[in-house]
């Protein structure tokens, strides 16, 4: 899909942590098999298999993806459904032996029908890392076999087709397909991004008000995360006995203690941890472009706007700018841990951030690219090593780090004039060829690194 066909939308997504390729894909993808079952098999009884492939199966219990399938098949939304419910979806649906569909009954027991298969079976050939397949059967002959590819940020993928969930527009008033060609379209309409954002997202048929005022609800969830990280006390789930850490630093960020200097990287901080700590513990966050680095990006907002007391307008301009960046490296890259390490998710939230912050500092569209680029190829190589397979360590500090290299590109990219040698596109193809070269056990699988360290 051409990047500009991507609607903002569908970057930032509302979801529940901890990871958007692991709980909010798989969840999408069983909500919407249980659509295609209740078409296929309308009444009677079948039985359902669901087995995980590749990292979805090495990572998927820290990342709670058996608990997200089982609330996607009862038909539950990762956005707008009660978070208790979600995450009794499991438990319920294990007492009962399965669940129904109107008038079909379907035999489904999590502990012993979600099969974990690291290795794919001998002759198959894995589309993506992050694979499942969904298998009805009747009396042992199969109904209906569906395989999914959560290729990251909750995106779902079937037979080379995504799914998008929002309308999708067939053509655009302002293409584009990479950076240059953004700078380009920038150039030659006298626009700058958030025109082209705008206008493109009103091919999907948005008025401008409606996409601002999604843009707010965006925002909102965004600060609720933040809020409510920085004031939540505590462990972690999970086993690892990783204690909340963003209260104790926003508190110190306003002490007297730190150098002047210090302050605001530390503030700064403690939003990208809060929002990661809510993350880990399965709370409702925004893909940015995905759970795993979803502090990043509001913590550069909410910093840049404390800094410089701006308003809901700029901040909505900024998530604007974010999206089309991360639309950019969605095409000419991925966004997917497990695809090509950490520097797909946090080097590109960074790279968001420090677009999005540059334009809301009165950056033009060259500086914008600037600092993305700056952003993407002082995280090339980063790796994905999760301790556990828990969205903890290292993922949690990194968001906070991400944050700061965002906000020192985008000072580094408005001090200069926008010319810069290496350009986004060409960092973008070195992030993916070093994606592609570097080992499985470095890619989201929990066998390589600090995760066996």
């Amino acid at each position: 899909m051409q990047a500009s066909l991507i609607s903002v939308f569908d970057i930032f997504k509302i979801g529940v942590g901890p990871s958007s390729s692991h709980t909010v894909g798989p969840m999408v993808a069983a909500r919407r098999f249980r659509r295609s079952l209740a078409a296929a098999i309308p009444s009677g009884e079948c039985h359902l298999r669901v087995e995980l492939f590749g990292s979805l199966a090495a990572t998927g219990r820290g990342h709670r993806t058996d608990d997200a399938i089982c609330a996607g098949l009862l038909g539950l939304d990762s956005a707008e459904s009660p978070m208790e419910e979600i995450w009794r979806a499991a438990a319920g649906i294990q007492e009962q032996g399965g669940f129904d569909i109107e008038g079909l009954r379907v035999g489904f027991d999590p502990g012993r029908d979600i099969l974990w298969s690291k290795s794919p079976p001998s002759g198959m050939r894995l589309a993506h890392p992050n694979t499942l397949c969904f298998a009805a059967d009747q009396n042992g002959i199969p109904r209906l076999v569906v395989t999914a590819r959560s290729v990251g940020g909750g995106f779902v993928e079937y037979d080379d087709v995504e799914a998008p969930s929002h309308p999708p527009a067939e053509t655009v008033p302002y293409p584009f397909d990479s950076a240059t060609e953004l700078v380009g379209v920038c150039a030659i309409h006298g626009i700058n991004p958030v025109k082209v954002a705008l206008a493109n997202e009103s091919a999907r048929g948005f008025t401008e008000e409606q996409i601002r005022a999604r843009l707010t609800e965006i925002w909102e969830v965004m600060n609720v995360s933040m809020d409510e990280g920085l004031s939540t006390e505590g462990m972690l789930p999970g086993g690892l006995q990783v204690e909340r850490r963003a209260p104790r630093l926003y508190r110190q960020s306003r002490s007297d203690r730190l150098p002047l200097e210090r302050h605001a990287d530390l503030r700064t901080s403690a939003f990208a941890m809060a929002v990661a700590e809510q993350n880990a513990c399965g709370g409702r966050v925004v893909t940015a472009p995905t759970n795993g680095s979803a502090g990043v990006l509001p913590a550069v907002l909410r910093e840049v706007c404390y800094e410089r007391d701006l308003g809901i307008t700029e901040i909505q301009n900024g998530l604007l700018i974010a999206g089309v960046m991360a639309a950019i490296v969605k095409c000419g890259a991925s966004i997917s841990g497990a695809e090509v390490g950490c520097q797909g998710e946090i080097g590109v939230s960074a790279a968001m951030a420090a677009a999005a912050a540059t334009g809301m500092l009165g950056g033009h569209v060259r500086q914008m690219e600037d600092a993305a680029e700056i952003a993407i190829e002082h995280h090339l190589g980063l790796t994905c090593d999760p301790v556990r397979g828990l969205v903890q360590i290292p993922c949690i500090e990194r968001n906070a780090m991400g944050a700061i290299k965002a906000l020192n590109a985008a000072a580094m990219a408005l001090a200069s004039d926008g010319t810069h040698v290496v350009s986004l596109d060409r960092a973008l193809r070195v992030m993916k060829q070093t994606g592609m070269d570097l080992q499985d056990k470095y890619r989201e699988t929990a066998t390589g690194g600090l995760a066996v360290g």
